[in-house]
């Protein structure tokens, strides 16, 4: 997902700078690492995770059902005055080489993997000092935030936060070979005590899958997980009607993504923040020798 929205962004500053609309395919690939199959998973919906209204009105851009239903609808009314296209094959003609170019619609094709990574090329490379990401257009889905005022709601907006990243980190004593033993239950207590005064409302977001696993916390704070709030994406929930509305009648599943970006937001929001790599453990964020 995060490489989909790296290179999306890419694509929407290019558009950006060629001053055309950007046409969007709202079908995204979720990284197995946020499914409960553990395998990538084709065909998700943008708007599940990312408020695409917003979008539109921040940035020049289209959903592609809508844009191929216009375009068919012109050329059947305008047989002998179709919308000119133009296909770019190839990674090597530039931004930069079709600023002035008229035709109506520049069509990027790109066989198989992008050679020498385009989008690279187009945001970091000699480009990049023109070709700017639009990141303030880009806002988490307002299902999911609402999600997130409602546990901060729950908690009266009075509430501490702690962010424990374990997982596939925890598993791996080569670049991470602290960061198991600093947030095992008890380091967990001993942290969290010097920096949250007892008692308080703490919320724990994390990938830690077992519940149960923070319940030492339990004897010094009033500690909220993610899951404790699970009836707002349950079957009965505006989210997972709105959601099923989306996925043409049928349910949504509430994903590993969805569940950090509501953790995310939930933490940012906290009174004290305390962070896995800049709190908890000696370990670097992305790996050994990496601080």
């Amino acid at each position: 997902m995060n490489q989909f929205i790296w290179s999306f962004l890419c694509g929407l500053g290019e558009a950006s700078f060629l001053n055309r609309t950007f046409v969007m395919d709202l079908g995204v690939c979720l990284n197995g690492g946020h499914t409960a199959s553990g395998r990538d998973e084709d065909g998700k919906d943008f708007r599940y995770y990312f408020d695409f209204e917003h979008l539109k009105e921040s940035a020049p851009v289209v959903e592609e059902r809508e844009f191929l239903r216009d375009w068919r609808r012109w050329d059947r009314r305008r047989a002998k005055n179709k919308i000119s296209v133009r296909k770019v094959p190839s990674y090597k003609v530039t931004p930069m080489q079709l600023k002035r170019d008229r035709s109506s619609i520049l069509w990027r094709q790109f066989r198989g993997p992008e050679p020498e990574n385009y989008w690279y090329r187009v945001c970091e490379g000699g480009a990049a000092k023109y070709i700017q990401r639009p990141w303030q257009a880009l806002w988490k889905s307002k299902r999911l935030m609402n999600i997130v005022t409602e546990i901060g709601g729950r908690m009266d907006w009075d509430y501490d936060a702690v962010h424990v990243v374990r997982g596939y980190k925890a598993n791996n004593k080569d670049l991470w070979p602290n960061l198991d033993a600093d947030t095992s239950p008890d380091a967990l207590v001993t942290k969290v005590l010097s920096m949250v005064k007892p008692w308080r409302n703490l919320y724990v977001a994390t990938n830690e899958p077992f519940y149960n696993y923070f319940d030492k916390l339990r004897s010094h704070y009033k500690v909220h997980l993610l899951d404790d709030y699970s009836e707002m994406w349950g079957n009965r929930s505006e989210w997972y009607n709105e959601t099923m509305a989306l996925n043409g009648g049928k349910p949504v599943e509430f994903d590993g993504y969805m569940r950090v970006a509501v953790d995310t937001e939930v933490l940012y929001r906290a009174k004290t923040q305390v962070e896995t790599f800049n709190n908890l453990t000696r370990d670097c964020k992305d790996g050994i020798n990496t601080c």
